[in-house]
């Protein structure tokens, strides 16, 4: 009996993405399908990047269609196609950047910009390429998690070269001044000086542009969230009663000004002791998943208050690259492909599509 695609539609409808948590017929995956006696192929191509999951995802979709009846050689190409997504109306897309991620608390000491960076270390884990804008100017903190010394050069006196470290594109107010130099700046400054940061580097061909925002909620917040093209806003907190206070401040700005919320990373969730393993939620338990259902979204994963994020984050090799097959390391690649996840099932941005038109009088 020969083989039809409806069969092959039908099993793939019973396959679930671990990541979309869809099938891949629904999350519209599946494509090139083609029989030929009882060989079977197609290709998967998926919205996020997934380098750690592309073989799993393989064998899924392989046994499934082995289950057909008269099914004998299956041939399935797993890849992943990164594109962007639309932003805020009236904000103007940065060259070279298809997707900014804002990363955001309402309060300081939270672990926001750990969690920044092996974000960023974690989506390029997964086959992206990403860059890291820190956007903290009174106390950056990204050159030394990155372990990135030196100044960026300019090769026409006007824009920036990112600087690199672990394969990430980088960029700091922090590679441009003295680590001593406090910033003694009023908001208007700070937020052209960011606007310089973001616009003037030389961004090259960027999946991702993780933004390490500032902490709280005050008025460099707001510009830079109006200002700034962001695709999603991913909330830190931890899940201590205050710092849950202020990030919900920080939630409500984003709201506010129209973007997105990706979801929230609930930080230092639980200690983990050094010495025997042993595990205590020091800070509160469940802060974080409160906050998801009460503004109805993602609860995008629990990360442990471990000594080791700390150190490998001060010596300039944050967790995702001095560990990365590490428990921890799984987490943030968890994070990172669920974020990639969201990102991908929002609007495709098409102003690169379409010529601009203008109507003159002649």
């Amino acid at each position: 009996m020969a083989i039809s695609e409806l069969q092959v539609q039908t099993a793939l409808k019973e396959v679930i993405d671990p990541d979309t948590r869809k099938d891949f017929v629904t999350g519209k995956a599946a494509r090139n399908i083609k029989i030929d006696g009882a060989s079977v192929s197609l290709d998967i191509v998926l919205s996020y990047p997934a380098k750690g999951v592309l073989d799993q995802i393989k064998k899924l979709v392989t046994d499934k269609l082995k289950t057909i009846p008269g099914v004998g050689e299956v041939n399935v190409n797993v890849t992943f196609k990164v594109v962007s997504h639309a932003v805020q109306r009236g904000v103007k897309l940065i060259p070279g950047v298809k997707n900014i991620i804002a990363v955001a608390s309402g309060k300081g000491g939270v672990g926001k910009s750990t969690t920044a960076v092996n974000l960023a270390l974690a989506l390029a884990a997964e086959g992206a390429k990403v860059g890291v804008l820190d956007a903290d100017i009174y106390g950056p903190s990204q050159p030394t998690m990155l372990g990135i010394k030196g100044r960026p050069e300019s090769s026409d006196g006007k824009s920036l070269e990112p600087m690199e470290g672990h394969g990430l594109q980088a960029m700091s107010i922090g590679f441009l001044i003295d680590v001593e130099t406090p910033m003694v700046w009023r908001g208007p400054m700070v937020t052209q000086a960011l606007e310089q940061l973001l616009n003037d580097t030389r961004w090259r061909d960027l999946d991702y542009l993780v933004v390490d925002l500032p902490p709280g909620t005050g008025d460099i917040q707001l510009t830079l969230a109006q200002r700034v093209p962001v695709t999603g806003a991913v909330i830190v907190t931890t899940p201590q009663d205050i710092a849950l206070i202020d990030a919900r401040k920080g939630l409500k700005m984003f709201e506010k000004v129209g973007i997105p919320i990706v979801g929230i990373v609930e930080n230092m969730s639980m200690h983990i002791c050094s010495k025997c393993g042993h595990e205590e939620r020091i800070f509160g338990e469940g802060g974080g998943e409160k906050m998801c259902a009460d503004y109805e979204v993602e609860f995008l994963g629990a990360l442990p208050l471990d000594i080791h994020i700390r150190e490998q984050a001060d010596t300039g090799k944050p967790t995702v690259a001095a560990d990365p097959e590490g428990r921890i390391s799984q987490i943030y690649r968890q994070i990172a492909r669920r974020v990639a996840v969201k990102i991908g099932e929002q609007a495709v941005d098409h102003s690169a599509k379409f010529p601009s038109i203008v109507i003159q009088n002649t």
